[in-house]
């Protein structure tokens, strides 16, 4: 399944929905409401239905048997990121393919070894933005911003000390994010990079959550493109740290929680780290995309 948040034209409530096999919007709430089933989550919250665990996805299946094709046009409602609110900060990973290791070691020259564990990094909650929605640009806070195409993993259970041949287990399912990063904010903190990486609206999501028995996440095409140039075409083969690695790392000795996000780094091909280095500007348009997931479509705009 892919499923996603979404408000109708005129309003401000959320919704959660279902593509069908044409890419067409199923409202879970009304259609539960029109055929009289009682859902076990929050028809406004997608974070109710991860929640919710097996029991929720089952009575979403039963659902969507019954009523097999949807009735929007995603093209006519306005998608938000699947979780618009997280209720923890986006954790993610730096430095976890192969070939962006060897891109930032030209820049660094420095002689470092590969790591023999990943590097953590948060984004905080309020850099969560929507798979179309303009990002904040301010050059009087940062006039380096960068792009970055990742995978993002949505943990549906909870779990810690999750052993590696059980993360999958605790996996809900997949999305796109582009890991925007204010470049001279993460030099001038020391190295420390969490506020370089935490401005508003840093986060494009989206544009939906596939579900884990949807794809295999193990190799799919990643691809960022700046105003239609490509810039980052990899794929989820190439991660030095796996999935189940960076999963079975995150839980020792910290609960993960359902609709937690861990977004898994991204390949070479950022901005920094080009002959000459490339930055985003007002008016640029960011496409993140993922084989088998969608696309995201972001404007840099004024703040």
């Amino acid at each position: 399944m892919r499923l996603l948040t979404f408000t109708l034209p005129g309003e401000s409530r959320h919704r959660i929905g279902a593509l069908d096999a044409k890419d067409r919007v199923i409202d879970l709430g009304a259609e539960s409401e029109r055929a009289g089933t009682r859902l076990p989550f929050d028809t406004s919250s997608l974070l109710s239905l991860v929640e919710s665990g097996r029991a929720g996805l089952n009575a979403v299946r039963d659902l969507l048997s019954a009523v097999r094709a949807g009735t929007l046009d995603h093209g006519a409602v306005r998608m938000l990121a699947p979780i618009p609110r997280p209720r923890k900060n986006v954790m993610c990973v730096g430095w976890n393919y192969l070939e962006h290791f060897q891109e930032g070691e030209r820049i660094r020259q420095s002689g470092q070894e590969l790591p023999s564990h990943p590097v953590f990094f948060t984004k905080a909650p309020t850099t969560v933005n929507g798979p179309y929605d303009r990002v904040p640009f301010d050059p009087r806070v940062s006039d380096k911003m960068d792009w970055e195409v990742e995978l993002g993993v949505i943990i549906g259970k909870a779990g810690k000390n999750i052993a590696e041949d059980l993360a999958f287990d605790h996996v809900f399912g997949y999305t796109v994010v582009n890991d925007i990063s204010a470049r001279d904010l993460q030099r001038a903190h020391g190295g420390q990079w969490f506020k370089g990486k935490s401005l508003d609206g840093s986060c494009p999501m989206g544009p939906w959550i596939a579900t884990a028995d949807f794809l295999d996440p193990n190799d799919l095409r990643l691809t960022c493109r700046v105003n239609g140039e490509i810039k980052q075409d990899s794929s989820t083969r190439f991660m030095y740290f796996r999935i189940s690695r960076l999963i079975a790392e995150l839980s020792r000795g910290m609960t993960l929680e359902p609709g937690d996000i861990i977004s898994t780094g991204t390949p070479s091909g950022v901005g920094f780290a080009r002959n000459p280095p490339e930055y985003l500007r007002a008016e640029d348009v960011v496409e993140t995309e993922i084989e088998g997931i969608g696309c995201l479509r972001n404007e840099l705009a004024a703040d």
